[in-house]
């Protein structure tokens, strides 16, 4: 039977408790993807607390995506969600090749827009400018995972009406293509509730949890040239990130 550390005498409720302990033991590998957990009856007697606190714990974990129940069988790992590097700036699609992912866009949109003052000023436009607006729904494996709108400079998105924007990264176009080194990108996360125009594109429920990004990225000429809104679905992709202790250590991450 699986060693699990023992629960703790402290303010944590006791589902809390048994909740992470299991979730080390996923995170850890000791319960592989697709892999069945105990029963429930089993986590009860392994830990000495009622199976409503089991219960609790599961549930938690569940809406996490980690674990999914399956009618009549148990409870199993869950495959794990796709990830992208926040701390690498690299495409969507050039990320998720790299872990084995297949990813297709759908082009919803490519056309020419008058410049919003919030995009005029990210990319250092006058409020009379107007811009080329591509909205891209991104497909991991089959599944819808983001909705993007993305914000260029006419004179690149012009461009990029020729290119195959299908099977292709735009920050590979610009930079392989057109000669345009990036340097770094700003970015900004929060949350937004999908409407219906978010959850027909994503397939999700009205109203389904969505994290919503703000992405500005600039060129080595410290030039602001590309800036997206994402809409990404979190129990279909999510983003790590590891954050150092103190200045001028290493640092790693797993993201967008």
């Amino acid at each position: 039977m699986t060693h699990f550390r023992a629960l703790e005498t402290s303010a944590a409720p006791l589902y809390s408790q048994v909740r992470e302990r299991l979730r080390e033991r996923i995170v850890d590998g000791t319960y592989e993807p697709e892999s069945r957990l105990p029963a429930e009856s089993e986590i009860s007697a392994i830990f000495s607390v009622s199976r409503i606190t089991v219960r609790q714990a599961l549930a938690d974990l569940q809406n996490e995506g980690l674990i999914v129940k399956v009618p009549g069988k148990g409870t199993f790992v869950a495959q794990p969600r796709p990830s992208q590097d926040l701390a690498r700036l690299e495409g969507f699609g050039e990320a998720m090749s790299r872990r084995g992912h297949t990813v297709i866009n759908r082009v919803l949109s490519h056309v020419t827009v008058p410049v919003e003052a919030h995009v005029a000023s990210q990319l250092h436009l006058p409020e009379t400018a107007k811009v080329t607006e591509i909205v891209r729904v991104r497909h991991v494996d089959d599944e819808p995972v983001s909705y993007e709108v993305t914000y260029l400079p006419t004179r690149i998105g012009d461009r990029l009406r020729g290119e195959n924007l299908a099977e292709r990264d735009i920050f590979l176009i610009l930079e392989t293509d057109y000669g345009l080194l990036l340097s770094h990108a700003d970015i900004q996360i929060g949350a937004v509730s999908a409407d219906p125009q978010l959850a027909k594109a994503l397939s999700v429920p009205v109203g389904t949890a969505l994290l919503r990004i703000e992405r500005l990225t600039w060129t080595v000429d410290g030039v602001p040239l590309d800036f997206e809104y994402l809409y990404v679905r979190g129990d279909a992709f999510q983003y790590t990130l590891r954050l150092p202790r103190r200045t001028g250590q290493r640092s790693n991450a797993t993201g967008n």
